[in-house]
């Protein structure tokens, strides 16, 4: 059973996305917060898989609650992903680096928003394709930063990370590499423990800061 979080300040989003989601055999809502505070409380209650926290909120905002539950070991095993009515702006970049596992866009169909949950539940990076194309877009003007702790992959790990900012799953990078799903779910998460990465989605943020990776024709 997957275990949700919802927070957002508007009633009447919540009550949306609840009816979607209280339909589904295999996910239920757990608790609904209005502001950032009461979700990371809410989180620490009920040590939800996903926290679906809306980025702009009174008081504490999205960024901020994101930041909070990264931080604390306890919810290691929660993942966040971030609500936004906008396809791109500052805040996207701060709430991936405070932790977020992922971006969802409001107006995403019903279908692809309950697909979205199961694929952040199993811990894999959740990025709308609009928002994806806007990020890679970002670093075609930025230039690359060091990362601190590529010098310490191995050239399959490097390769792996690489692979994971191009959006490729741990099946696809194994047919990619020649190796098992198993080897290349190893290289991942050996990366992201050197990298200090909470999740795939902060993989793809220092692939393309770090210079690892280059967007396409970029």
């Amino acid at each position: 059973m997957i275990r949700v979080l919802l927070a957002d300040d508007q009633p009447l989003i919540r009550s949306g996305f609840r009816a979607l989601l209280d339909v589904e055999d295999d996910i239920e809502v757990v608790a609904e917060a209005a502001d950032g505070a009461e979700a990371v409380r809410l989180a620490l209650d009920h040590r939800p898989d996903i926290a679906l926290v809306d980025i702009q909120m009174p008081g504490v905002d999205g960024i901020e609650a994101t930041r909070r539950i990264a931080a604390d070991p306890a919810l290691a095993a929660v993942h966040v992903v971030i609500l936004t009515n906008y396809g791109l702006d500052e805040y996207v970049f701060d709430a991936l680096r405070a932790g977020a596992a992922g971006f969802l866009v409001k107006d995403i169909q019903p279908g692809d928003f309950l697909h979205a949950v199961r694929v952040a539940a199993r811990g894999d990076a959740l990025l709308a394709p609009s928002i994806t194309r806007k990020l890679i877009d970002r670093y075609v003007t930025q230039p690359p930063v060091p990362g601190a702790g590529l010098a310490e992959l191995t050239n399959r790990e490097r390769e792996a990370v690489a692979l994971v900012a191009r959006g490729l799953s741990n099946d696809e990078i194994a047919a990619r590499m020649v190796i098992s799903p198993l080897t290349a779910k190893t290289h991942v998460n050996r990366a992201m423990v050197k990298l200090h990465a909470r999740d795939r989605a902060q993989l793809v943020v220092l692939a393309y800061e770090s210079g690892l990776t280059r967007p396409r024709g970029g």
